[in-house]
């Protein structure tokens, strides 16, 4: 009976020579990975200072506030100073006048937002067409959102909204005498039109901000599926919906949700134009007059972190579309 015995094993050769570009981070040696580690510490060593001063100016002064929150801290009681758990949280939810703010704060946003998208799309699809003056045009259409906000709100409460010498009213008088009326209506803007008027302002500062970011959309379309499908017979309409509207999307909701965080925000043109008068108090108004004139400090506190949260979360979904938007960038390459 003859016995078989198993084949044995090939004798382990000489490990391959790797260059350390070829190496994995398992098998680079122990001092090469201290190494790499060290000299990213000393790379990053420069920017401590910068990181420090941005926590200690940001992060910890939002810390007291979220402490304050939970105070009843008022600098006209000051023997009543105490902790008082979520009662400043629960008068922001229950409080009519702040429920009131936080509903103008909707419609304020839902309004400029909606309309400075609309006319943000309806400009950038006429300067994205080639014609005489097109830069000159562009350059007047972005001036708008380049003034500070506090002159553009002057602006339009003294020589627009003015029932006395504004443009508005003036414009109204000039058509009324040219049919032959003695004088045209004086119209009182800002007490018969108080959340229109501070709308309107910002409807008007706002539109190229939303302009640009549709143009910047628009420039970046594919041209070559637009010529084909004007070759199988496409008209405008057709190419805007099935192609010009799909690819703005993206540029749409990130136009959308950056508008929301700095609308939501807004205190210039609210403070300017109606100081918070006649029901037209946002938030942001609403945690000043709290803060500085009822100098209800816990109150005030509480407001401001629900107003910090809601544009987190605003902000979130931004970060989101932005993020897609590269993602798209780069698998089309």
């Amino acid at each position: 009976m003859s016995s078989t015995t198993a084949p044995s094993a090939p004798a382990p050769g000489p490990a391959p020579d790797l260059t350390p570009a070829q190496r994995t981070p398992y098998q680079q040696p122990q001092a090469e990975l201290a190494r790499s580690k060290r000299e990213a510490r000393r790379r990053r060593l420069p920017l401590l200072p910068a990181l420090i001063f941005v926590i200690a100016m940001t992060q910890l002064p939002f810390l007291a506030t979220i402490v304050i929150s939970f105070m009843d801290y008022r600098a006209l009681r000051p023997d009543q100073r105490g902790f008082t758990g979520f009662d400043n949280y629960v008068a922001v939810f229950t409080n009519p006048s702040i429920r009131s703010a936080v509903v103008t704060t909707i419609l304020l946003t839902v309004t400029v937002v909606g309309v400075s998208l609309v006319l943000g799309t309806l400009i950038a699809l006429l300067l994205d067409r080639k014609f005489f003056g097109r830069a000159a045009v562009r350059t007047m259409m972005i001036a708008p959102f380049l003034i500070v906000p506090v002159a553009a709100a002057l602006l339009w409460k003294h020589a627009l909204f003015n029932p006395s010498y504004g443009l508005f009213n003036g414009t109204l008088n000039a058509i009324w005498q040219f049919f032959g009326a003695e004088r045209g209506p004086q119209v009182a803007w800002l007490t018969r039109f108080p959340l229109l008027s501070i709308e309107l302002s910002l409807i008007w500062q706002w539109t190229p901000f939303m302009m640009l970011i549709l143009l910047a959309g628009l420039q970046s379309k594919p041209h070559d599926v637009v010529e084909a499908a004007r070759m199988d017979g496409a008209g405008a309409w057709q190419i805007f919906r099935y192609i010009t509207f799909p690819h703005l999307r993206r540029y749409l909701e990130l136009g959308g949700l950056l508008g929301a965080i700095y609308i939501v925000q807004n205190f210039d043109a609210v403070f300017t134009i109606t100081a918070g008068a006649l029901g037209t108090a946002n938030l942001p108004y609403t945690i000043y007059a709290t803060f500085f004139q009822r100098q209800d400090y816990g109150l005030a506190s509480a407001q401001g972190v629900v107003v910090v949260i809601g544009t987190i979360i605003i902000a979130t979904f931004a970060l989101r579309t932005v993020s897609s938007l590269f993602d798209d960038e780069e698998n089309a390459r």
